[in-house]
């Protein structure tokens, strides 16, 4: 397949599955709920944390999260007193109600002093105009406060460690992506579309192999980094529109390439 067959091909894919109907069974569904900035940051932000494993268990853990906050995440947050969550009973894979109250402490931490998310990721982007250093960057200023223990940093993950941070990669997706298909949230300026990064794991690297855009067999930074170079190449305004295509063909066997003639 030529460069130019690969790239229709994704476009088409991509434009198949982005669409309003992926919301209903993904967790991006969840801080479609609200209206407010702040509230789909926040709730979007810890919800992406604990996306991993089984679809309907994060479904069902990130709507607990959302009653735990009341309904109203950015009021909870700037509200929030030390261990209040701590008897809760949260936990959804190894993340705990020790992990979700520090998560608290430092997203009021990071608004009160640094004006919410979206500034935080905006200056470390301005430094490096680098996103995956950027992100580095704020889990060092969110993991800085008294109250941490070391038994939360796994769930920030550092690409200056090796890894491909696709959770936290995937939030920033819904953060920045804009378009006219309803999905993704394109709520902050400041850092362009062009920086992101796709956030790779097992469906999206395997198929990104079989189409040739991948070699590297671990789904690390380094893949990252290579998967990145090969998507921007194809849409270089745009690249992690492909996350839908390669996540789609991958989620529903959908890979049935064209042939040259």
């Amino acid at each position: 397949m030529t460069k130019h067959e690969l790239k229709d091909f994704l476009d088409r894919k991509a434009d198949q599955y982005n669409t309003t109907a992926f919301i209903a069974d993904d967790p991006i569904s969840l801080p479609h709920r609200f209206d407010g900035k702040e509230d789909k940051e926040i709730i979007a932000f810890i919800v992406a944390t604990i996306s991993w494993g089984n679809r309907k268990s994060i479904l069902t853990n990130g709507d607990r999260l959302i009653q735990l906050m009341n309904g109203t995440p950015h009021t909870y947050v700037m509200e929030y007193k030390a261990g209040q969550l701590l008897g809760s009973g949260f936990v959804h894979r190894t993340f705990n109600a020790v992990d979700l109250d520090y998560f608290m402490q430092a997203l009021q931490f990071i608004y009160k002093e640094y004006g919410g998310l979206e500034f935080a990721f905006a200056k470390a982007y301005k430094q490096h105009h680098d996103l995956q250093r950027a992100i580095t960057d704020v889990r060092s200023l969110f993991l800085s406060l008294p109250s941490f223990t070391a038994r939360t940093k796994k769930h920030f993950s550092d690409p200056s460690r090796g890894s491909s941070a696709k959770r936290i990669n995937m939030f920033l997706r819904w953060m920045l992506r804009r378009d006219d298909r309803g999905v993704d949230f394109g709520l902050w300026e400041g850092i362009p579309m062009s920086a992101l990064s796709l956030p790779l794991d097992v469906h999206t690297g395997n198929i990104a192999r079989q189409l040739g855009l991948l070699t590297r067999k671990q789904n690390d930074q380094k893949a990252v980094q290579e998967l990145d170079a090969a998507l921007r190449m194809l849409d270089p305004v745009d690249p992690v529109r492909y996350d839908y295509a390669l996540f789609g063909i991958g989620v529903n066997k959908d890979l049935e390439l064209p042939t040259s003639a």
